[in-house]
């Protein structure tokens, strides 16, 4: 049994009617309450060791046949040529290993059932009559129950698997011919009644529950629907994503590693690319808006003669919502930066090297990522007004030793990206008026790179000026051009920042958990020139 789901079996299954959280572990996939109680019960009669983290990773794989179809979601530097001109057999022949991976945990799943499947699917290649066939057919097809559903899956999966081994003797694949035939599986998986996992951002009880009483607690002390909801999803998908990160460890150190395990691999690194999407772009693109909406629906709740014995409280509110929104901002970028670096650097294509050098590559690739999203977590929990740290969200001490390597290796960074910034503005010829925009870009760029590096980092560190530092970057932001004198203030604090940073950085090097572990200058000067795209 799964940590995450033994913790969630110990908890209180919903809090009301109006829990984001809950609603969002029991209603992203649209099971009505009688098959939820079915699966449920399906599952805790299945007499089978580790039969939670089975379905875990079958319904990962499901759901690559939707994000591994997308080229996007393929790992390897961005391709400058036109996606017709490519041969997508490699990535067929991964999809194949991944797809036999997952027929290999169905069967484990339906236990003696799958004999009966067997015999079952003997009996259609036998029968003389076509009428015959099509009876014994629909027989096999019946979704009433949860073991009818994942035999009716079971037989689908296992007619595409046959068609793409066919395919798989052409010497050359086109996009139309591997979109295609992915499809067909996101078809069967699409008609399953109680195994279908293709939504962007799902989540399911039996996987999803989060086991800090600190971070449900702090979920549901959210001011408003909206940032409750928002919040609850952020949450969610962070600990969706560790999970996946949990998978990809799990594989990399396979003891005898088969083509079904690298196979599986690329799969859920699909997945993982297209939830951290999902989340990133829904953020970026629709917190502001969520958040100010619920806003304007609790001024104008209030009454005219209300409004002045009110204006403090609606203000404080105003502003707590700015810094959800900040917070939240900040981890979109910082996801889209990470799994960035990972896709277009740290991992090969499909099937570019051995087995050997894949599992290397993904075995490292987690070990960048995992702690980059455990300080994800801390660090909503400390915008939002907790130290998730102090309630031991990760209580283990190689999880406390990784994210302390890797906020030491984010502050150095950014103090480097901070000078550099100082550097540029100080020498810059703001005091020509018609001076061409596209050489004040590296503003921009800088203003990127604090929304997805350096407000983590500010709220971190409980930095003081914290106030002035977010007051000079709106500033800089809120002009098409640069102002002297915005810039002046921008550059006074950016001083004052790396100067903290700089303190930041050696009192994270005295922890405990960092005791005798040396900083490595080098790599980390390598890893900023992949943040900065070089």
């Amino acid at each position: 049994m799964s940590q995450a789901a033994a913790a969630g079996r110990s908890q209180p299954s919903y809090a009301g009617p109006n829990d984001a959280y809950a609603d969002l572990l029991s209603g992203t996939r649209r099971l009505q309450l009688e098959q939820r109680a079915a699966r449920e019960a399906w599952l805790a009669a299945l007499e089978l060791e580790g039969k939670d983290d089975l379905l875990f990773e079958l319904e990962v794989l499901l759901k690559a046949a939707a994000c591994f179809s997308n080229p996007r979601n393929h790992p390897g530097p961005p391709r400058r040529s036109a996606i017709v001109a490519h041969d997508f057999r490699p990535a067929l022949q991964i999809f194949h290993d991944g797809l036999e991976r997952a027929i290999s945990l169905a069967r484990q799943l339906l236990g003696p059932l799958d004999r009966a499947f067997v015999f079952h699917r003997y009996l259609g290649t036998v029968l003389p009559e076509d009428s015959a066939r099509a009876r014994l057919l629909a027989e096999g097809a019946s979704q009433q129950t949860p073991a009818g559903s994942l035999i009716t899956l079971r037989q689908g999966l296992t007619g595409v698997h046959e068609v793409v081994e066919g395919v798989l003797r052409v010497q050359r694949v086109p996009f139309r011919l591997f979109h295609a035939l992915l499809s067909t599986v996101y078809r069967e998986v699409d008609r399953s009644t109680f195994f279908n996992p293709l939504s962007a951002l799902e989540f399911r009880p039996e996987f999803d529950r989060i086991k800090s009483a600190q971070v449900l607690d702090l979920i549901r002390s959210m001011p408003g629907v909206e940032a409750h909801r928002l919040v609850a999803l952020t949450f969610l998908s962070l600990f969706r994503m560790l999970r996946y990160l949990s998978l990809l460890d799990r594989m990399a150190h396979e003891p005898s590693p088969r083509r079904q395990h690298v196979g599986s691999a690329y799969l859920v690194l699909s997945v993982l690319r297209s939830d951290a999407r999902a989340l990133s772009d829904h953020l970026r693109q629709r917190a502001g808006g969520l958040l100010a909406e619920g806003f304007e629906r609790d001024v104008l709740k209030a009454r005219a003669s209300e409004l002045r014995h009110r204006a403090p409280d609606l203000r404080a509110a105003g502003h707590h919502l700015i810094g959800i929104k900040s917070a939240l901002e900040g981890i979109a970028g910082s996801l889209r930066l990470e799994l960035r670096r990972a896709f277009q650097h740290d991992l090969p294509e499909p099937l570019a090297q051995s087995g050997t050098e894949f599992r290397a590559a993904l075995a490292a690739t987690v070990g960048n990522l995992r702690p980059a999203l455990q300080n994800s977590i801390l660090f909503l929990g400390k915008s939002l007004g907790v130290s998730l740290e102090q309630g031991g969200v990760f209580d283990d001490q190689a999880a406390r030793r990784e994210t302390s390597e890797r906020l030491r290796r984010d502050v150095w960074m950014f103090a480097q990206i901070v000078r550099a910034f100082s550097s540029k503005a100080q020498h810059s010829p703001t005091e020509d008026g018609w001076a061409p925009l596209h050489g004040f870009q590296y503003v921009r760029e800088f203003l990127a790179y604090f929304r997805a590096m350096g407000y983590p980092l500010l709220r971190a560190g409980d930095y003081p000026r914290i106030d002035l530092f977010m007051a000079a970057m709106a500033r800089l932001e809120d002009t098409d051009l640069v102002d002297p004198a915005r810039l002046e203030d921008a550059i006074d604090e950016c001083v004052a920042f790396h100067g903290f940073l700089t303190r930041l950085f050696d009192d994270i090097s005295k922890r405990d958990e960092l005791s005798g572990i040396a900083f490595d200058r080098r790599a980390a000067a390598g890893v900023l020139k992949l943040y900065l795209g070089d």
